[in-house]
């Protein structure tokens, strides 16, 4: 059963950035990223030039919670005990004979007991959680496809090339260099791949500020994409919300080293300029580790424990390590329901309804205790 907290007893709030205070055009910015990804194969990788052809229908196929079975070139969606529910090879729906052919009558997973509670990476599948990486299911089911197509034996080994694809694009220097698809696209357009936040959204953070809370923006993005993110979001003065923001975070790193594994650094005109021993003070830094921060918050809120909670919208990058390694309070943003049909609550009346009862007396659940992570 979730249980629940209030933001009221909350001394620090943290934010992820991309997909949870930065949303996207899924639209735009979904097909940049295949595009981006799909280009790299076709020109660098000599892959088949029909990888850059997508119908509006296969979109359907990219959905937060697949496992890419890399042996098998199956497409998996698990229950929570790691049965398999459903399955493609490639884009190609497989039957339940199928299913059962490749995965035992019980259609278990081998590998579920080494991603289950611990997102454990490996060689062998890929657990699909972001939008960053979300468009290359696709990518690699439509590989598979075109693998299933040529004759010889069907070897799934194209995983490697999948990797520097978003290395190429994803890559810490891509921005300032302007290389790759995807930074040069968002740099000359942001308007096409960025939703500003709301002005409520805004009302609600310097509120937050305000009222004494200590607030963090802690994102796995390099500092000079952040700076083009937050200030087409939130304005130019968007730093003024924040006691603390930390970029190239590398998440989840950021929460399961220890600080000799992943220390803090001084930034410079978004150049990494020298290692710190500790957190001195409030500021914008680089990489880092969650302990040499919650020193820091202990100095800032002047408790031995404060209370975090950490929103973001990547179960194994945010939720689970989050709380598993610092025992943070967790909120799982499902950017996904934008599409459904949910209640929307008019923000102004319910800014004005907290004041009344209690300034951020509002109960959340917490989702990092509750959901399983292959159960959606």
């Amino acid at each position: 059963m979730a249980n629940s907290f209030c933001l009221s007893q909350c001394d620090v709030i943290g934010f992820d950035l991309d997909h949870t205070l930065c949303r996207y055009q899924l639209h735009e910015s979904n097909k940049l990223i295949y595009e981006s990804f799909a280009q790299y194969l076709v020109t660098e990788k000599g892959y088949s030039e029909e990888l850059l052809c997508v119908s509006p229908e296969e979109w359907d196929f990219c959905s937060k919670g697949l496992v890419l079975d890399l042996e098998e070139g199956n497409f998996l969606k698990l229950d929570a005990n790691g049965i398999v529910l459903r399955a493609t090879h490639g884009t190609k729906s497989m039957t339940g004979e199928e299913i059962e052919e490749v995965y035992g009558e019980k259609r278990e997973w081998k590998n579920f007991n080494t991603i289950n509670g611990t997102y454990t990476r490996s060689a062998k599948y890929y657990f699909y959680d972001n939008h960053f990486d979300l468009p290359s299911a696709l990518l690699c089911a439509k590989i598979v496809d075109c693998i299933e197509m040529t004759e010889g034996q069907k070897k799934y080994d194209f995983w490697k090339d999948i990797v520097a694809a978003i290395e190429h694009n994803y890559k810490t220097t891509a921005f300032k260099e302007n290389c790759g698809t995807f930074f040069p696209a968002v740099k000359k357009d942001p308007s096409k791949y960025l939703k500003p936040c709301s002005d409520a959204v805004k009302h609600w953070l310097r509120d937050l500020k305000n009222s004494g809370k200590t607030l963090l923006l802690i994102t796995s993005s390099h500092s000079d994409y952040c700076l083009l993110l937050c200030e087409h979001i939130l304005g130019k003065n968007f730093e003024e919300l924040f006691d603390i923001i930390i970029t190239n975070a590398l998440k989840p790193g950021f929460f399961s080293l220890i600080p000799q594994q992943r220390p803090f650094w001084a930034l410079e005109n978004d150049e990494e300029i020298h290692m710190l021993p500790s957190l001195e003070k409030p500021g914008w830094y680089s990489q880092g580790n969650w302990i040499h921060l919650s020193e820091l918050l202990k100095k800032i809120t002047e408790k031995s424990e404060p209370k975090v909670v950490y929103f973001g919208d990547s179960m194994r990058s945010d939720i689970f390590s989050a709380h598993h390694y610092s025992n943070w309070e967790t909120v799982l943003i499902f950017e996904e329901l934008e599409g459904e049909e949910v209640y929307k609550p008019n923000m102004t009346d319910w800014r004005s309804s907290l004041k009344k009862k209690g300034k951020y007396d509002i109960c959340l659940l917490i989702t990092s205790s509750a959901v399983s992570p292959l159960t959606t």
